[in-house]
């Protein structure tokens, strides 16, 4: 475990811990992230937030537009999520370019939403982003969970969401095979999903629970 880390804290305020949540597609951030709220935690989801930076009018979308043409737009105007998958999941330049878009503009509404939960009192906060140590998100939190499992368990659930074969590779293949143990060294915690969900969930709450007590506070029930 490396030692926590956090952005600049007012120390007279409550304690909100921080906890990053990142990992592979398919690998269970959304299970761990979903067992973390049923036990108090506000739950930021970086692609939720994404998708609402790309809403038609936005900046964002203009930009994407500019850099990958209207074969990117649904006839309504809005982005078409899957036309620009195909696209950058198959060009890691492509992916770069779309990341230099949307992060800049994700990134401030993860600070509001961050602020919003510590001034309500939220007892933690919890930030799922695949891309949280590349966007910089990781240095504001006090911990980072790295999530993992088998490459033939994540494969099995991409095939679950309704990807094909082929869309499965191309974005396994975009992360890279190396991607959890290029994350490793900015990990607190490495949380691995292969078993059940019942099991994925237990070691949630043990994680948060040490999480807690490491900082001499009493985790929440």
């Amino acid at each position: 475990m490396t030692a926590p880390r956090c952005g600049h804290r007012d120390e007279l305020a409550p304690m909100t811990l921080r906890i990053g949540l990142t990992g592979p597609i398919g690998c269970g951030k959304s299970t761990i992230a979903a067992a973390l709220a049923e036990r108090g935690g506000v739950v930021i989801d970086a692609d939720d937030l994404a998708r609402d930076v790309t809403m038609p009018g936005s900046p964002a979308l203009a930009a994407i537009e500019e850099r990958f043409g209207a074969g990117i737009l649904v006839p309504d105007g809005s982005l078409d999520r899957a036309a620009l998958a195909r696209i950058v999941f198959s060009d890691p330049s492509a992916l770069h370019d779309l990341e230099a878009i949307v992060h800049p503009a994700v990134r401030p509404l993860i600070e509001q939403a961050v602020a919003a939960a510590e001034s309500a009192g939220a007892p933690f906060v919890v930030v799922e982003a695949i891309k949280l140590v590349e966007a910089g998100y990781a240095e504001r939190c006090d911990e980072v969970w790295l999530v993992t499992c088998s490459p033939k368990e994540q494969r099995k659930r991409l095939a679950g969401r309704g990807f094909r074969p082929d869309e499965i590779e191309r974005r396994m293949a975009s992360q890279g095979a190396d991607l959890p143990e290029r994350l490793r060294p900015h990990a607190t915690r490495v949380i691995d999903t292969s078993g059940t969900p019942e099991e994925t969930i237990a070691r949630a709450a043990v994680g948060l629970a040490q999480a807690f007590r490491f900082r001499g506070l009493a985790p929440p029930r």
